[in-house]
């Protein structure tokens, strides 16, 4: 039994790492995506109706919630990056469906759903304890 308890653990803590890595890579790309503004962030932009500068305010941000959740400790502000990148997924997400663009959506939802995995499969180590969430 126990020894079903440690390949759960090691399974789980895989699959945080490969979430993380996967968020984390897209949010370091695409926070350069963004700041150089590439043609595809022009295209996505112009298309949506978004003026280019939210690319830059996007790209400034994205690559500290990359370096923040690769990190140890700092849980506090980790908190502030999964919620930051959902909020930057399910916004994308939400802006091509309002455009009409239904299949454009798809890559930012699974994006979501990813971090979200990260979050919740993160180990007692990065997860804020009961005694830290009132200050």
């Amino acid at each position: 039994m126990k020894e079903n308890k440690v390949v759960a653990s090691q399974i789980r803590n895989i699959a945080y790492w490969i979430t993380t890595g996967i968020i984390a890579l897209e949010s370091a790309a695409g926070s350069e995506w963004d700041l150089v503004r590439n043609q595809q962030v022009k295209d996505t932009f112009t298309h949506l109706g978004y003026p280019l500068y939210l690319a830059t305010i996007l790209g400034v941000w994205k690559l500290p919630a990359a370096i923040v959740l690769i990190i140890p400790r700092f849980v506090k502000v980790k908190e502030w990056a999964y919620a930051g990148l959902f909020f930057v997924y399910t916004g994308a997400a939400v802006s091509q469906l309002a455009a009409g663009y239904y299949a454009d959506a798809s890559g930012p939802l699974i994006f979501a759903c990813i971090t979200l995995a990260s979050w919740y499969l993160r180990p007692p180590s990065r997860r804020i304890a009961a005694s830290q969430l009132s200050g």
